[in-house]
């Protein structure tokens, strides 16, 4: 199995799911690492890889190798989508923990990622910002505001100068639009 690409171990693990062990085994670290970094809770982490690797196995299909898109960055992509996820449910539940989304600062050694995962991160970085880039300005600049700078609702809709329930409806319209775009469903 060592000298399968990605794309070939899980190309077989949709006929013989036992072949899924090989890419969890070359991946597990590194995710934990990525999660790690942004919700900085181990037990979190350990809950986002495992709902990346679920969700990895349930869309193999789907997946298609490009000269562009390689494995690795779809994974990191849903390992993304995940991780932004739990976030968002933390922020609603009133969690007080603590987050560092450290793929959106220029870090000369970020905290999750050893030298050789970085290009992976880095790949990861620039294909968020370019579904945000996809996206009608209104809703991405929202994203950009919530996830990535970490503003508060409050914050958001008296920067934007929009009611709390119009900020609430876009929000979730531009979920919506960024899950459908990096999942490809829309071009």
């Amino acid at each position: 199995m060592e000298h399968l690409e990605d794309e070939q171990i899980l190309k077989l693990s949709i006929k013989d799911p036992s072949q899924f062990v090989a890419l969890i085994d070359r991946y597990e670290a590194a995710f934990l690492k990525a999660a790690m970094g942004v919700v900085r809770n181990r037990q979190e982490a350990e809950d986002i890889v495992q709902e990346t690797f679920t969700k990895i196995y349930v869309h193999a299909r789907k997946f298609k190798k490009m000269p562009d898109a390689r494995f690795k960055s779809w994974a990191y992509r849903i390992l993304l989508n995940t991780s932004f996820t739990h976030y968002q449910k933390s922020k609603k539940l009133g969690g007080k923990t603590e987050y560092l989304d450290a793929l959106n600062y220029d870090q000369e050694k970020p905290v999750f990622a050893e030298a050789t995962d970085f290009a992976s991160i880095s790949d990861a970085k620039a294909q968020v910002k370019e579904v945000i880039a996809k996206m009608p300005n209104h809703l991405g600049r929202l994203l950009t505001f919530y996830y990535l700078e970490d503003k508060s609702y409050q914050d958001i809709a008296e920067s934007e100068d929009i009611p709390m329930s119009t900020l609430k409806m876009r929000l979730f319209r531009a979920k919506k639009l960024f899950k459908k775009l990096s999942l490809g469903e829309l071009s």
